[in-house]
Formats: structure tokens, sequence, C-alpha cells
């Protein structure tokens, strides 16, 4: 009774002969490893294509686009797109004027006109450093106040109340030889922070 429970179970014929077929099976199964390397190869290269178009403009998305304008500068424009003549336009603004034109990268820029009637050296970029509005100028304060969120500016440009965290955008403003008024980037030293312009 108990010497039996460990005698190794008899394997019915009909079991072997199946077993003995998988075997002969098996040494007839060639894998053809050069036709498995190159579909691996395919299901890489397919994945890696599809994650790299994918992440690309992604990556691209975080890019800064270049600071455009060029050396020479972009002439400021009129609402109509129309060039602006420093000649003209001084005739038809009275002194401490600020008026939008079309500036660097298109951007709203405000021209300051001085006191003595000549153009101040520099614009001012008109979108609010808070969220993108363009900031009017308020004569009667004397200061540029956003209506989105409440933002103030001082005539040059700094922040004098926030939400407003980084003062307007400067670009050099210059009277080209033919008597366009142009803007050109500005890159030197921002005169309001002493330090470097946030724009560039």
């Amino acid at each position: 009774g108990s010497a039996a429970a460990f005698a190794p179970a008899q394997v019915p014929a009909a079991r072997s002969a199946v077993s003995l077929n998988m075997a002969e099976a098996a040494d007839e199964l060639y894998i053809d490893q050069d036709r498995r390397n190159l579909m691996n190869l395919i299901l890489v290269g397919s994945a890696a294509v599809t994650v790299g178009g994918l992440a690309v403009p992604y990556i691209a998305f975080f890019v800064p686009p270049g600071a455009g304008g060029g050396a020479g500068g972009v002439p400021a424009k009129n609402a109509l797109g129309d060039d602006l003549y420093a000649k003209d336009y001084l005739a038809e603004k009275p002194a401490g004027d600020r008026s939008l034109a079309q500036g660097l990268k298109g951007d709203a820029t405000y021209l300051i006109v001085k006191d003595d009637k000549t153009l101040e050296s520099y614009g001012l970029n008109a979108v609010c450093t808070h969220l993108g509005c363009v900031v009017p100028w308020s004569a009667a304060n004397n200061k540029f106040m956003c209506p989105c969120h409440g933002s103030q500016y001082a005539p040059t440009g700094a922040v004098v109340r926030g939400p407003a965290p980084l003062p307007l955008a400067l670009a050099h403003c210059d009277v080209a030889e033919d008597g366009k008024i142009m803007f050109s980037p500005w890159t030197e030293t921002d005169f309001r922070t002493d330090g470097k312009g946030w724009w560039n």
C-alpha cells in the first residue's frame, strides 16, 4: 500500500505519442533570427518616429522666438500700415503726446513726443507684462493704466502698481536718413531697473 504511493505513475501510450510528435515538430521549426531582428527594428523605428513627431513640436513650443527686428530696425507704422515720418508726425502731435504705432514684431508701441517737440530716444511696448492687455496712456493721471487688472506704469514704463511684475519693454526709437521713424531692439541695460531687459 504505502510503497505503491511512491512508485512512478505509468504514462499512457497516447500521451507519449503526442510528446514525440511535438518534439519532432520543434526540431522542424526554424527561427529566422535575421527576420526577427528586422521586425524588432521596424517596431522600434516606427515607435521612435511617432514619439519624435509628437515631442519635437512640444519641445519647440518652449523655445523662445528669435529677437527679430534686425540690426537696421523696422519702420514705425500707423494703424493703416503706412510708414511714419518724423517731420509729419511731430507736426500733428502736441508736446507730451504718447500715441501708438506698430513696432517690433508688430506689437503696439508708444511713440513719445518730448516737451521740445522731438521724439524720445525710446519707444514703450504697450503690452502689459501681467496678462498681455494693451495698456492705454492716461494723460489726466500722467501714467499708463491697464484696464484689465489695474496695473499702472510711470511715464517711462516702470511699474508703479501691480499686479504687473515687470516694466514695459523698451525699443530704440530713431529717425532714419529718409525721415522715417525706426524702431530697433533695445539690448542695453534697462535704465529703469539698472539690469538686463527682461525682453532680451
